[in-house]
């Protein structure tokens, strides 16, 4: 198992060097499946989310016995363009109400039965303006992608990442505008709740931000570390830990996808191990997964971040190993018609 990459070509070499999810056990799985006492297809995803988690972990019987759930914090500059409805030091706030158990992923993760950590990335050090500037120098870009990777616990077997971050939903918008092109105002929502010169405003730095880094937009990882944020990046590096350490990973909202889809960008094929747990209220968001051909869970209008909608999903994976791996099959309950 790597343990450390120095330069964005370690990185690199990561995405190179994926594992993939052991045939044999699919194998296994789908032949479980098709022998469980109900008719063929009867729990509809279930049976996919089934069939895929146990891909990954290796286990034809697999169950979710330990979830993780990661929320990261990071400060933006371009919060100075008057992007956001709340202040900068809000972040630290929230952090201190993570920590204190009050928000509600807290809830969630103890309801699910999911550890939960949280790690503020340099708060008092926010990213540059990137309208301007690089949003993060490679330093500091590595050290939030190594945070990240360093915070999976490898005794985890699903993984949720959440991000808290003044500014963050303008950095999503920035990054899908950067992959995916279009106009900025079609990756740009509301956030925080800004009104509608707010949101023009919003949508006038997307586009600056895509013009300042025009060099660069067909280098996804060149694109996070200049247009996202501390917390962006080490979304991206827990869900490539996650990876090689064949963790399952449910996506969150529009941010945690932004950042996921610089993996896909650099190396399709990148989240296969990652399913969407929600689509959020962004707009941006339904997009994003459509270019990521992932179909979301859950569709409740949620639009909180901290890896709410994620957390929320957890359940539907456990019940999913739950069925297949604790039904009886035609033979052992004795049903004729197996």
């Amino acid at each position: 198992m790597p343990g450390e990459f120095e330069t964005l070509d370690d990185v690199a070499a990561l995405l190179q060097d994926l594992p993939a999810p052991d045939p044999a056990t699919l194998a296994a799985a789908e032949a479980r499946d098709l022998d469980l006492t109900k008719p063929p297809g009867a729990l509809g995803r279930l049976e996919q989310i089934a069939r895929w988690y146990c891909g990954w972990r290796g286990d034809p019987r697999a169950r979710v016995t330990a979830p993780q759930v990661i929320v990261f914090a990071g400060n933006h500059g371009v919060t100075a363009q008057g992007v956001s409805a709340f202040p900068p030091e809000v972040t630290a706030q929230m952090v201190a109400n993570f920590r204190a158990g009050g928000a509600a992923v807290n809830q969630l993760a103890e309801q699910f039965g999911a550890r939960m950590d949280v790690h503020a990335l340099d708060l008092d050090h926010p990213t540059a303006d990137f309208t301007e500037a690089p949003a993060m120098d490679r330093a500091a870009f590595l050290a939030a992608l190594r945070a990240g990777w360093d915070a999976v616990d490898p005794g985890a077997d699903l993984l949720v990442t959440g991000e808290m971050g003044i500014g963050n939903t303008t950095a999503a918008s920035a990054i899908a505008h950067a992959l995916w092109g279009g106009q900025a105002g079609d990756w740009t929502g509301t956030g925080t709740g800004i009104d509608a010169t707010g949101l023009a405003v919003k949508a006038r730095v997307v586009a600056d931000g895509a013009r300042c880094h025009a060099g660069i937009l067909d280098q996804p990882l060149e694109v996070l570390r200049c247009l996202g944020g501390r917390e962006l990046a080490a979304i991206a590096g827990a869900i490539l830990r996650a990876r090689h350490l064949r963790v399952p990973v449910i996506l969150d909202g529009f941010i945690c996808t932004a950042a996921a889809a610089c993996l896909e960008a650099h190396q399709p094929g990148a989240l296969d191990h990652c399913i969407a747990g929600h689509v959020s209220a962004e707009p941006g968001h339904v997009l994003a997964l459509a270019r990521l051909d992932k179909a979301p869970l859950l569709d409740l209008g949620m639009r909180l971040g901290e890896g709410s909608g994620a957390a929320l999903a957890i359940p539907i994976v456990q019940g999913a190993l739950a069925c297949h791996s604790g039904m009886a099959t035609f033979a052992e309950a004795g049903v004729t018609g197996g």
